[in-house]
């Protein structure tokens, strides 16, 4: 059986040494086997497996919990639900990131456009961005925009 030192192991998963020891601490792997002779951790390729998982779930923004699960579903097998499920609620929750994104992209874009109209003195520019920005700003869902699109 292959075993690996703790650098091999953050270095092949991605993960630094001190998230591999919080990661056994909070039980998403391990327990790791030690070395009899010096303590330190051996991992088995069955541990990189597990890493190179949570190493993907971290990378996509999974807390530590639903790692949790997720490892837990793995490790029970015939989950196939669940982990659909639990991966699908952080894609679900991705969308709603980007599309966030997407509508501060769009203000940032407009009011840009907004102040280069005035630079410029194109007033006929300026009202049709005027005209556009209350949409975009409901977009960003901070308040009634009212008629304070100007500013």
């Amino acid at each position: 059986m292959d075993v690996f030192t703790i650098q091999t192991a953050a270095r092949r998963s991605g993960l630094s040494e001190p998230t591999l020891r919080y990661y056994e601490e909070v039980g998403l792997i391990g327990p790791i086997d030690r070395d009899a002779s010096s303590g330190h951790r051996r991992y088995s390729t069955g541990d990189l497996d597990a890493l190179d998982v949570l190493s993907c779930l971290r990378a996509v923004g999974v807390g530590i919990e639903d790692m949790r699960t997720y490892q837990a579903n793995r490790i029970k097998g015939g989950a196939a639900a669940e982990q659909r499920d639990l991966l699908l609620r952080h894609a679900a929750q991705i969308e709603a990131e980007i599309a966030a994104q997407h509508a501060r992209l769009a203000y940032l874009r407009e009011k840009a456009a907004l102040w280069d109209a005035r630079d410029r003195g194109d007033t006929a520019a300026e009202t049709e961005i005027s005209r556009r920005l209350p949409d975009v700003i409901a977009g960003l869902g901070v308040f009634d925009t009212g008629a304070r699109i100007s500013r």
